[in-house]
């Protein structure tokens, strides 16, 4: 018996010996290992292009740095509890019917992975998190009509293909002409670097603890407030840049290198961070919507707001890592050399704006891409050597699949979601 012809949805989960429940909940495994899977392989180039790009690390040393930082993010920073439609661009009436709000789970799961999976094949970055708000639309516009959709949130989307880049590029573009001036401009590029060191190391810490304490979920459950958050960064980067050029001082000794090797290391440390910060936000498009299709499976019934247990983060963390070893090179080739060439310091203005881009941007209350903002920064240190060392030819492509993004995702899950209400 199909659960739309089924007497009581709700009798239904409750009788134990009725396993169809349960294969829809295996269904929903698959479509979230999957979505988390491609997260891992499109995502990973926010945080290590710039960093295999300007060969600071190897590839294979940045798919196993990201694969245990994104399980670390998404396991004690990630959220334990999600909304049940992302950015609330789709009104929470319709999840009031348990059978349409398990079916525009899994439609809204399979619709956005299989768009990350293209732009995937075809190499370039796209968000996953706008793929999975457009996903819950084309679901919404089918449960509901176009009356349930929050246009004002959507237009705030569409902003974020602006926003994010514009911002990013603007920092890089920045944050390079100062270390040029300051430090490449001059005759002794390393012992100028290191003696500049705890201003570049501070300022990058100002920006991770910040981000931290603002944009994670552990973050935000800590609540210390603005002005504690702002003392604690600026204690924790004063100490911690000192404490970097003494580390530096110590164990960086090739004075050839100039201040490409000092920077090779702080840029290591800063896409770390964005890993880190990875599994712990973008978890939540796998794991959100999975997360729905458990407690509708177990309970029969789910809220605006829905806990997350502890091994559905850690089912997310691996299928990201997962995504990460076996395809993640593919879009980080893009970013890292593709569009521009990278060294150490253009890489260091890479990950620096992309992270302070992020932070600014959500405190103003403005949309952000972390992805939009890593390609902005790239593009951003291009333009400062000059219009011809980028390659506008990737760009456009990328921007292309950006706006394509929420309308693809959208229209697939209206498919999926009238396929599957016939099967089921």
């Amino acid at each position: 018996m199909g659960l739309r012809h089924s007497p009581s949805f709700l009798n239904l989960i409750n009788l134990r010996i009725m396993p169809q429940e349960y294969y829809i909940l295996i269904v929903g495994y698959i479509f979230g290992f999957y979505m988390a899977w491609n997260i891992g392989a499109n995502d990973v180039a926010n945080s290590m292009a710039s960093s295999v790009g300007a060969k600071a690390i190897t590839i294979r040393q940045a798919i196993f740095l990201a694969g245990i930082l994104n399980i670390i993010g998404a396991v004690f920073i990630g959220s334990h509890v999600t909304n049940t439609i992302r950015k609330g661009i789709v009104s929470t009436d319709i999840m009031t019917d348990p059978h349409v709000a398990l079916t525009g789970a899994l439609s809204a799961l399979l619709a956005a992975a299989l768009w990350v999976s293209f732009a995937t094949w075809k190499s370039l970055p796209v968000s996953t998190t706008h793929s999975i708000v457009g996903a819950m639309i084309g679901f919404g516009i089918m449960a509901g009509g176009f009356t349930v959709i929050n246009w004002g949130k959507l237009f705030a989307v569409v902003l974020s293909w602006i926003i994010s880049p514009l911002f990013s590029v603007v920092i890089a573009y920045l944050i390079f002409k100062i270390i040029v001036r300051l430090i490449l401009s001059k005759k002794d590029t390393f012992a100028r670097s290191l003696k500049l060191s705890p201003v570049f190391i501070g300022i990058t810490f100002f920006v991770v603890v910040l981000s931290f304490l603002f944009k994670t979920p552990l973050g935000k459950k800590m609540d210390l407030g603005p002005s504690a958050s702002l003392a604690v960064a600026i204690i924790l980067s004063v100490l911690l840049g000192f404490a970097g050029m003494a580390v530096l001082k110590r164990f960086v000794k090739d004075k050839e290198s100039g201040a490409e090797g000092i920077f090779r290391r702080i840029q290591v440390g800063t896409a770390c961070y964005v890993a880190l910060a990875q599994g712990a936000n973008d978890v939540a498009n796998a794991i959100g919507p999975l997360a729905v299709i458990y407690f509708l499976v177990k309970t029969g019934s789910v809220g605006a707001k829905v806990p997350v247990p502890l091994f559905l983060l850690l089912f997310g963390g691996v299928g990201i890592a997962c995504g990460i070893a076996m395809a993640g090179h593919r879009v980080m080739d893009t970013m890292g050399k593709k569009i521009t060439t990278l060294s150490n310091t253009r890489g260091f203005a890479v990950e620096f704006s992309a992270a302070t881009t992020v932070l600014v941007a959500s405190k103003m209350g403005l949309p952000v891409s972390t992805t939009h903002a890593a390609v902005g920064g790239v593009l951003g240190v291009g333009l400062a050597r000059g219009i011809e060392a980028v390659n506008f030819g990737i760009v456009f492509k990328i921007m292309v699949y950006w706006v394509l993004t929420v309308p693809a995702a959208a229209l697939t899950s209206m498919v999926i979601f009238k396929l599957l209400q016939i099967i089921l």
